[in-house]
């Protein structure tokens, strides 16, 4: 008798522990729900104390652009800035349909409003949706005015004059309109790791580089400014095989008789023809007698590049990392 009294105070006693424990663990997850609230509260006010705000355009042909709060209904035409946008989280409203990179295939969803072609704007369509900010990079130039009479404007693209610094003026447009600030600086600190790395492969070596764009005919460019692909030389280190290519958004047109006269150690292609979707015929246009007796066919250096990621979608946080990481991972 004095047992079983014995083991019911016992389990009495283990019921108000556990119950105690229950409570306190319950305790412990409101505490832990409320301080995230707390948190969420806190950075949704401190993106909303920075408003106003004025944003400069990566071009200085366009007119800088105040907000007075965080652009909710977003549209946006530049695949860099979208890929920007994708990987802060940033929800967009509407973009232009197209070729996407793998990276952006979501975007080919109807969930997606579409916002017209990268050239073709549907600006009927674009004006329904009231947006809060359109967001566009050179191929929209000639829309721009039009655009601006529908909501606030952005030029948000990267320029050949000055690539990498617009670049960069680019993620912080993001960073600071949607205060993404920390996730900026920790991706952009992942590019920077991974340029150094592939400038010190380029560095490594005297091999000299040509950068051609191929689109059944081929464009060849210089390693200045104003070159579409100047960066390849002026940022990821890599020595021209000649300097005297024409500096231009557009290329020199050249024969495969002139990549053997210019005989660079390294060749990138940039595939137009996938970029914009049409069949191609790139390895085979490119594998032929002449050149074939370049270095770089001779040391296995025809480096074909995504089209996608470098002709539609250059400029963004993912895209920039995987178009260094590219080369990097065809040089090693």
């Amino acid at each position: 008798m004095k047992n079983w009294k014995l083991m019911t105070v016992i389990l009495s006693m283990l019921v108000l522990m556990l119950a105690a424990c229950g409570s306190n663990d319950d305790t412990a997850k409101d505490s832990e729900k409320e301080n995230s609230a707390k948190t969420e509260g806190t950075n949704t006010e401190e993106v909303a104390s920075a408003y106003p705000m004025t944003i400069k355009s990566t071009d200085s042909n366009y007119a800088d652009v105040t907000f007075d709060k965080v652009p909710e209904k977003i549209v946006v035409f530049d695949y860099g800035f979208l890929d920007t946008l994708t990987a802060l989280d940033v929800e967009v409203t509407a973009v232009a349909k197209g070729n996407f990179p793998e990276s952006l295939k979501q975007y080919s969803d109807d969930k997606y409003l579409n916002a017209g072609g990268l050239k073709e704007p549907l600006f009927e369509d674009i004006a329904a949706m009231a947006p809060d900010a359109i967001f566009i990079s050179g191929r929209q130039g000639d829309a721009y005015e039009e655009l601006s009479k529908i909501a606030p404007t952005v030029f948000v693209g990267t320029t050949s004059t000055d690539y990498w610094n617009t670049f960069k003026a680019s993620t912080q447009i993001a960073a600071d309109l949607f205060g993404k600030q920390a996730e900026v600086d920790a991706k952009f600190a992942e590019i920077e790791a991974a340029t150094e790395e592939l400038k010190a492969i380029a560095a490594s070596s005297d091999e000299k580089a040509l950068v051609t764009l191929y689109n059944e005919k081929i464009s060849a460019y210089g390693p200045g400014e104003g070159s579409r692909f100047g960066f390849v030389h002026s940022v990821y280190g890599f020595p021209a095989a000649d300097d005297t290519l024409e500096n231009s958004t557009h290329g020199a047109q050249i024969s495969y008789e002139q990549i053997l006269e210019i005989n660079p150690d390294i060749l990138f292609v940039v595939d137009r023809m996938a970029a914009t979707g049409e069949e191609s015929n790139i390895s085979e246009a490119f594998n032929n007698d002449l050149v074939n007796k370049t270095n770089a066919a001779k040391n296995d250096k025809v480096i074909y590049l995504n089209g996608a990621l470098w002709y539609l979608a250059g400029g963004g946080l993912t895209s920039e990392l995987e178009k260094v990481n590219e080369i990097i991972n065809a040089l090693k």
